[in-house]
C-alpha cells in the first residue's frame, strides 16, 4: 500500500513539476519578447538600406506598424 503511495505522490510531483515549468518559462518568454523585440526601426532601416533603398521615417513606422499588427 505504501509502494503505491509512493509511487503515486512521485508521479503527482512529476506532473505537477512539468505544468509549473512550462508556464513559468512561457511567461518568462513572453516578457522577454515585449521588452526585447526581434526587430527594431534601425533594424528595419539596416535591412532596407541593404537592399539599396534609403527608406523614409513614414516607411519605417509603416513597416513597424505591420509588424506589430502581425504579433498581436
Amino acid at each position: 500500500m505504501n509502494l503505491v503511495l509512493a509511487i503515486s505522490l512521485i508521479i503527482l510531483a512529476l506532473v505537477a513539476g512539468a505544468a509549473i515549468g512550462f508556464f513559468a518559462a512561457r511567461k518568462y518568454m513572453m516578457k522577454y519578447l515585449k521588452e526585447n523585440p526581434p526587430i527594431n526601426e534601425q533594424m528595419l532601416r539596416m535591412m532596407m538600406a541593404q537592399m539599396g533603398r534609403k527608406p523614409s521615417e513614414k516607411q519605417v513606422k509603416q513597416m513597424m506598424n505591420q509588424m506589430n499588427k502581425m504579433q498581436k
